[in-house]
């Protein structure tokens, strides 16, 4: 099952509920996870998960501003004060490695383990054990990417009336039939697993992209999406009123495009910093989900710091328990 956790929600600049552009991504393997995108501060609300550097497999950048990848060097140099001794490799721009490079020559940054970068239109389909990932080229105005992460699972079904049928009784036999091996039994019968095991594969898709102003340009990605992740920086109206510069979404865009191409759930984030909580104070978040609503019916979440998401092998996304962890609490 793949399970998202949102560290940073906020565009631009963070504000005193939402910290800058950070998604983890929880593969099926136990403890395995990406980040994509490392904001300044990301390490910060790592501390207030259970999420570990240790584990952390790889860290995908959509692009070179600021909000999306200036928390890396300090998230980088924590790993390896904390013991990290596994290769971390970084998928990104060469603008970042650039930046990085910058950085660990004139502070005299060393790691104890080895730090590989990945220029982003280099990978072609980068493996990260079950699960494939892919780059697709968004619009923005420096070089900007979404990221498709393709999970392929397979489930070894048992023919329980078929091992009743035979007189099979349950027991250890039938897990190692399920485990698709072959039984010999105590008075010579053999048993093989492909006679007693049904075996489907199920695929997961989803894609999570960095500031674009062209949500169908992710109309690229091969096979149905499950779930979309993407920037809506905007409402409709204030980014009208933001002119052509900016380049980014609006709720309403990332939803037409979202039920144009049938993705059953769509969560928004990286939020101007203008939106409020409330109306009273001025432009409503709210009013960035009414606006979504007007022209999609899916499974429709706004993100906020530390909102938890997992996918069900139905293909739905669930909420569950926030990431934040308190550090009071004994949990």
């Amino acid at each position: 099952m793949l399970e998202l956790v949102f560290l940073g929600t906020s565009s631009g600049v963070p504000t005193k509920e939402r910290n800058v552009s950070a998604v983890a991504l929880k593969l099926p393997e136990p403890k395995s996870w990406v980040l994509v995108d490392c904001g300044e501060g990301t390490q910060h609300q790592i501390l207030h998960t259970r999420l570990s550097l240790q584990t952390l497999k790889a860290i995908f950048i959509t692009h070179i501003h600021g909000d999306h990848c200036y928390g890396l060097p300090g998230l980088i140099a924590s790993a390896g004060m904390s013991g990290r001794t596994e290769p971390l490799y970084i998928i990104a721009p060469k603008g970042v490695q650039l930046m990085y490079e910058a950085i660990r020559g004139n502070t005299q940054l060393h790691t104890p383990y080895d730090v590989i970068f990945i220029e982003t239109e280099a990978i072609g389909t980068y493996s990260l054990g079950d699960t494939e990932v892919t780059a697709h080229k968004l619009s923005h105005r420096v070089p900007s990417h979404g990221f498709c992460f393709t999970t392929t699972t397979t489930d070894n079904s048992l023919q329980i009336d078929k091992l009743d049928r035979d007189g099979i009784e349950r027991g250890p036999v039938w897990g190692k039939l399920q485990q698709g091996l072959d039984v010999t039994l105590p008075d010579g019968t053999s048993l093989n697993a492909s006679d007693y095991v049904e075996t489907t594969q199920s695929t997961q898709r989803i894609v999570i992209a960095g500031d674009n102003d062209q949500p169908a340009l992710l109309s690229s990605v091969e096979g149905d999406i499950d779930v979309l992740v993407h920037e809506s920086t905007y409402t409709e109206a204030l980014l009208e009123k933001a002119g052509p510069g900016p380049q980014h979404s609006s709720a309403k865009r990332v939803a037409t495009f979202a039920a144009e191409y049938d993705i059953p759930n769509l969560v928004l984030t990286h939020f101007s910093a203008r939106f409020q909580a409330t109306s009273s104070r001025g432009d409503s978040i709210d009013d960035v989900k009414v606006e979504a609503e007007s022209v999609y019916d899916g499974n429709l979440y706004l993100a906020n710091d530390f909102d938890t998401f997992s996918l069900t092998s139905a293909g739905k996304l669930v909420t569950n328990k926030p990431a934040f962890i308190s550090p009071a609490s004994t949990d």
